[in-house]
Order: structure tokens, then sequence, then C-alpha cells
């Protein structure tokens, strides 16, 4: 399992942001659209093209469960992950901590723009309250919409938020270090031995005679 997952749309930061975390956090990073394209052998936009965005999506859900089941980085998901609820219900039981980068519309579009690979691996894909394809055809022009429809299923995973439009990539890591430090593995641990204690205090017979908690590792980190 991941020792953490990004979400958020496309243009927020996740790959730059997971690549920081992974030197911070001293673990590899990858990103899961990159995996998908090596393994297609064609970029999203391509696959897209040519075989539909159903066949895109089969194909996202697959990489996604290999990552969450193997991957023990930081992992960058893709920014249609959460479309589907069977990608939202893995991300949540195996890839917390998740954090969802964000940023404004103008502020995704103007990245967008800028980005020469745009056109050639980013396919217009969301639609109008639907997550489908978009009738322009034009990544930049979907934004708004695609980020009030996805806006809900990204904060449905999310254990926490950052804005990356107000701060460098290098800070927004420090940022969620710092919480995952402070904050995370405090609930986890919290929340780890509450729910151990109401397993042991339904189960049959008497309970272990040494009282102690089982080691499950460090929060986050595979197991």
């Amino acid at each position: 399992m991941p020792r953490m997952t990004l979400i958020g749309y496309r243009g927020t930061g996740k790959s730059t942001v997971a690549a920081l975390l992974g030197d911070l956090l001293g673990c590899e990073w990858c990103d899961a659209d990159i995996v998908l394209e090596e393994k297609i052998g064609c970029s999203i936009a391509s696959l897209v093209r040519e075989r539909g965005e159903p066949v895109f999506r089969d194909e996202e859900a697959a990489v996604l469960a290999d990552l969450l089941s193997r991957f023990s980085g930081v992992l960058a998901t893709g920014g249609g992950a959460v479309l589907r609820p069977e990608n939202r219900e893995a991300l949540r039981r195996l890839g917390r901590p998740i954090v969802w980068l964000t940023s404004p519309a103008d502020v995704v579009r103007q990245r967008l723009a800028a980005d020469p690979t745009t056109a050639q691996r980013r396919p217009a894909l969301a639609g109008p309250s639907a997550g489908g394809a978009s009738a322009s055809g034009d990544p930049l022009a979907e934004v708004a919409a695609a980020l009030a429809d996805r806006e809900p299923l990204y904060r449905g995973c999310a254990d926490y938020q950052v804005d990356t439009s107000i701060a460098t990539p290098a800070a927004v890591a420090a940022q969620v270090v710092a919480w995952w430090h402070q904050e995370w593995q405090k609930d986890w641990q919290r929340d780890w031995q509450r729910d151990w204690q109401r397993d042991l205090a339904t189960r049959p017979g008497p309970a272990a005679s040494d009282g102690g908690l089982p080691d499950r590792g460090s929060p986050g980190a595979a197991s």
C-alpha cells in the first residue's frame, strides 16, 4: 500500500509535489498516468481518441488497483481516478492517507495552457455533470465544470486538503509532511487502538493475557 496518495484535478501539481514528498519521506514516488501510458504504449489522449473513454477508464482502474496493492511510496493518481465508485472505495481502503491538491479553475487553466504537452497527453474528458467527453474537445474549456462535478468526489476521499495556488510546491510538500507527522499519525494510532479494543471486546472467550497491541507497522507504511 502507498505511504501516501495524492488526488486532485490535472494541473494541481500532483506529480511535482509527489516527487518532493518522496525526497522528504525517503521513499519512491510514481505517477499513475505515466505508469498507464507505459503499459498501453501510447498517450492517454491517443487511447481515448482511438478506443474511447470507457476503455481508458478500465485501464486506469486496473493500474490504480495494481499500484494500491504493491506500491509502497508516494502515489500521484490521475485526475479522474475518483470518478468510479470502486476506485474511491479502493483508495479509502488501501491508499490512506489521501491528500487532495486543489487550485482554482483559472489557475488550473493557466497551468495547462502553459504546459506544451497538454494537447498531446491530456484529453478533454469531462462533460457537464457527467464526467464524459466534453463537446468542445478542449481540455482547457472543461476545467470549471469538471472541478465542480468532481469536488464532492475528491472531498469524500480526502484526509487532508491543500491549495497549491497559494504556495510553492516545496512549501506544499513541507506542509503535507508536517500534517502527516503531527496529525495523521496521531489520529491513526488513536483510531487503530479504538478499533482494536472494540474488536477485542467482541471476541468470544478470554482476552489475551498480555493486553498489548499487536505490531502493525508505521502509519501509512506498506504492510
